[in-house]
């Protein structure tokens, strides 16, 4: 007997028959022995609308009470799924986030599990329940709910599976596994067996969109064996592992595992910021104090010496929150400067732990964006990616091509 979080997105219970679909394949492990805690995401589509309503009566809601109302779209889903077990002859039983006890910090729409209260979960599991939990939400320590930002329930379902000690963490989706780019972009996109951590860890942060970097960071943190399945059809998807597998020869191969991107960037850059120490500090640090996550960041020194431009990058949901920073804190603190954004841009990266020990992939990749006439606005890179800024309407000419070039592409592989 094993204990399997089984964690499924807002696609996979996204109607009354794919909920319905959803309650037999946990029949189907229960009924084989294994003791099930079911994590769900709102039905697909939920999010948004909540979003837009609340945008239809105010177009800047305080984040608590968007936090209130968008944690009711999983509610509804894990009263239909235990519903629907019920059905099925299996007993199970619902909880919110609240009342399951995963406690966080009182960080609105961006809130961090702090610990997780397993004693009532395990009495259920010990009684042969089902046991339903509302991904996405907790409850801060004055009892407000609390969200954990888009893609949360991935989060919520490693973080249970890490606290309960589970034998594996499964995050069913609408795909079969993690690909090497979106299969919606790069039809001949290929799906991985295995991928580590560390290549899962970037992608997530690079804009893939299969997994949330926090649960990934779970997962890594306390060694939760993480797999990602599709809710539609059998296969073994993708697991995700500690450490690369590769043999010695394949590391002598430039080896790209994936290829992410995303145009939920927005580029701000101060122009004629004066060139002394501190002054990044002066102008990031009132971005931080609004909770502001800054991505990429580049500073170039003009001629005189005297001055400098500083650009960098937020979410795009950030921009306008992040302009009016800068035009209403830091350009006074500064003593002047001139202020350019951009929110039509688009960050492409290449992803690998075989760029360790291969050189020569950063190269390649310039060359292949400039035959594609492809200009590069920013460049950032670390031990196992590549990232570059370019403009957003040539973001899938420039997945496209890339994929193809470090013969990603499913034809490729197969003649290998």
């Amino acid at each position: 007997m094993a204990l399997y979080v089984q964690k499924f997105g807002g696609t996979s219970v996204g109607s009354v028959e794919r909920i319905k679909a959803v309650a037999e394949k946990v029949k189907g492990f229960r009924d084989n022995g294994h003791q099930i805690v079911v994590v769900v995401s709102a039905m697909s589509g939920e999010t948004n609308r909540l979003i837009g309503m609340a945008n239809e009566i105010n177009d800047e809601p305080t984040p608590r009470e968007m936090d209130m109302l968008v944690s009711t779209g999983e509610q509804v889903t894990i009263s239909l799924l235990a519903m629907a077990l019920h059905k099925l002859g299996v007993p199970a039983t619902s909880y919110t986030g609240s009342q399951v006890g995963i406690l966080t910090d009182s960080s609105h729409t961006k809130a961090r599990i702090q610990r997780i209260e397993t004693d009532e979960i395990q009495e259920d599991l010990d009684d042969g329940k089902v046991v339903v939990v509302a991904g996405f939400q907790g409850v801060d320590e004055e009892g407000n709910i609390t969200t954990l930002g888009r893609g949360g329930s991935d989060t919520t379902g490693v973080a249970l599976a890490a606290a309960l000690k589970a034998d594996e963490c499964q995050i069913y989706t609408d795909v079969d596994g993690v690909y090497t780019t979106d299969p919606r972009v790069v039809s001949r996109a290929q799906r991985l067996d295995t991928i580590t951590v560390e290549e899962m860890l970037e992608l997530a942060s690079l804009g893939s969109k299969v997994l949330q970097i926090r649960a990934v960071e779970f997962a890594g943190k306390y060694n939760v064996a993480l797999r990602v399945l599709s809710s539609f059809e059998d296969g073994p998807g993708t697991l995700i592992v500690a450490d690369s597998d590769q043999d010695e020869d394949s590391m002598e191969e430039p080896l790209i595992s994936g290829i992410a991107f995303t145009a939920n960037e927005a580029k701000l850059t101060l122009l004629n910021t004066p060139d002394v120490p501190g002054v990044a500090s002066r102008i990031l640090g009132p971005i931080a104090d609004a909770n502001i996550e800054v991505d990429m960041i580049v500073q170039n020194v003009a001629p005189a010496g005297d001055y400098t431009d500083f650009t960098f990058t937020v979410a795009k949901g950030d921009y306008k929150q992040t302009m009016r920073i800068l035009k209403d804190q830091v350009i006074p603190d500064l003593g002047g400067g001139e202020l350019r954004g951009d929110d039509n841009i688009a960050k492409v990266s290449l992803v690998g732990v075989g760029m360790r020990s291969h050189a020569g992939v950063a190269s390649k990749m310039f060359r292949v964006l400039a035959d594609e006439n492809i200009n590069i606005r920013m460049v950032s890179t670390s031990e196992i990616k590549i990232s570059v800024v370019i403009d957003e309407k040539q973001m899938e000419l420039a997945v496209r091509a890339l994929h193809k070039a470090f013969g990603l592409d499913k034809s490729d592989i197969e003649s290998e």
